[in-house]
């Protein structure tokens, strides 16, 4: 063989590992590790200064054979640091965990993963049945109730339920606030706005706007709570509305945030209709959700999110842009847009 063939032969390429598939295979080890130190409370007990290992461990109660190889675990996850080693190491927040996991930072996330431990993670785990029978696996499954109907029935629950969504959409609500133009509109309506987090951002940045935060009666005081905490009473208010039975209210703008996906095709239709008839000439619908990519091989998180609407509704899911603009035009909208927020979040926004 001459040096002239060996040059023209192709570069062998590279096996490929089974790292990834591991890696990913196993990823609950590292998912249950982080939700089980969200629901001890690590992150907020190191939120006062470094502990040691023992002392973490009288205050949270763990088991001495346990303590060393949970934080240390958590170090080498890059979701604690560790200042010295063994038992005089010390433990802290990283910069993340401090602004997102200790309970009492206002930009706490920490509620989706308190949720994601005591509801999802069970349910997941009959991810294949729900596979093969388009069924829901969450409480319908074992009680017979829908989930709605479990969590507006007990306070606690729905309080629970309220924060884990405020933490999870912040970023994605502040991203709206920032980059939409609002300027053409003066009143805003948020259908199934929860805690009135979205209209409190808004009308915060946009002092035109008059916002108002609908959702049913049963949420109308979590609301309004919150809001009064947000100093906004003034310009907030919170209503009410059975959105699958009542006609939506008049408003410029009307947005819903991660309310689509919660249902079929046939109710997102009826929505996004409710919606065009409250819009006047010139208003818009935006819908906050983790819009998936057109071709669908991008937004993993969309795609898994809209796996887990299949986990707790059976037949809801999460949709492309082009699903989108297809039921909105559909239902009279002239023009649809998607407006990217943050990560796998957009806004899909149309008008008419």
């Amino acid at each position: 063989m001459t040096l002239a063939s060996v040059q023209s032969q192709p570069a062998l390429e590279a096996e490929p590992t089974p790292d990834r598939i591991l890696e990913t295979g196993m990823a609950f080890w590292a998912s249950k590790t982080l939700l089980s130190a969200v629901e001890l409370g690590v992150f907020s007990a190191l939120a006062s200064g470094p502990r040691t290992g023992a002392e973490l461990q009288a205050e949270l109660g763990l088991h001495p054979r346990a303590t060393a190889d949970f934080l240390d675990a958590l170090v080498a996850l890059d979701f604690l640091a560790r200042r010295g080693d063994g038992a005089e190491g010390r433990y802290m927040n990283t910069p993340a965990t401090a602004l997102y996991l200790d309970r009492a930072s206002p930009r706490y996330v920490g509620g989706m993963l308190e949720m994601a431990n005591a509801r999802l993670y069970p349910f997941w785990g009959d991810l294949v049945p729900a596979l093969k029978t388009g069924r829901p696996q969450n409480e319908i499954k074992h009680s017979g109730k829908p989930l709605f109907d479990e969590l507006y029935a007990d306070p606690a629950r729905l309080e629970q339920f309220m924060d884990a969504m405020s933490g999870v959409s912040m970023a994605n609500f502040q991203a709206f606030a920032d980059s939409f133009d609002f300027s053409p509109y003066l009143t805003m309506a948020d259908i199934g706005g929860a805690t009135g987090q979205l209209s409190a951002i808004v009308a915060a940045r946009h002092p035109h706007l008059a916002c108002r935060s609908y959702d049913l009666p049963v949420v109308k005081p979590i609301a309004e709570r919150r809001i009064a905490e947000a100093g906004l009473a003034d310009r907030v208010s919170a209503g009410e509305i059975d959105f699958l039975t009542d006609e939506f209210p008049s408003a410029d703008l009307i947005t819903m945030g991660m309310i689509l996906h919660d249902w079929n095709l046939e109710h997102k239709k009826m929505l996004i209709a409710k919606a065009w008839r409250a819009l006047p000439e010139g208003g818009a619908l935006a819908a906050i959700e983790n819009i998936i990519d057109d071709a669908r091989r991008e937004n993993a998180f969309g795609l898994m999110m809209s796996l887990n609407m299949l986990v707790e509704f059976g037949d809801a899911f999460d949709f492309t842009g082009a699903d989108f603009a297809g039921w909105c035009l559909e239902a009279g909208f002239s023009r649809c847009e998607i407006l990217h927020l943050r990560g796998p979040a957009s806004a899909a926004i149309a008008y008419k």
